[in-house]
């Protein structure tokens, strides 16, 4: 698990996210994303390439080391970027998916990353409010960036 390392933006309530349109989200806090990992999430998903997996041959490989799968770097931004924003009065928030998703470069074996971002958009939808954030996930040591995405969420009002 993680936490922030900056300030989370904090808002009282699913309606203050209307005004908070274009505040920055974190940085949040250095997470390891090690061999075990990527070896539990190729088992999870019956994605035992050998870039991921072979430690050996992976060494010898293209990166230099093995790589976790992009879609487990996605996956954390569960972990990564839910500390960076606290809402008060959630029921419940729900994933709708992802307007952009482009995977920038791989995340060796031990290496750390974290999310940073912006709370792109909020607007009324059904039952809540949709929110849009625009994120990165920043490796550390690296200028560019793994991932880049815009994820969709429903926050809905306790």
């Amino acid at each position: 698990m993680t936490t922030t390392t900056g300030t989370p933006l904090t808002l009282p309530s699913p309606a203050a996210l209307l005004d908070a349109v274009g505040a920055s989200l974190g940085p949040g806090a250095w997470f390891e994303i090690d061999q075990a990992r990527i070896e539990r999430f190729a088992d999870a998903t019956d994605d035992h390439q050998w870039i991921h997996v072979d430690v050996e041959r992976a060494v010898a490989g293209p990166f230099g080391a093995p790589i976790a799968h992009g879609f487990l770097t996605l996956s954390l931004l569960t972990a990564l970027a839910t500390p960076l924003l606290e809402v008060g009065g959630v029921a419940m928030g729900v994933n709708y998916g992802f307007e952009k998703v482009r995977f920038l470069q791989p995340v060796t074996a031990g290496s750390r990353v974290r999310a940073v971002g912006t709370l792109a958009s909020a607007e009324p939808s059904g039952s809540g409010i949709r929110v849009v954030q625009d994120l990165t996930v920043e490796i550390e040591g690296s200028e560019r960036p793994a991932l880049v995405a815009q994820w969709v969420t429903l926050i809905v009002p306790g």
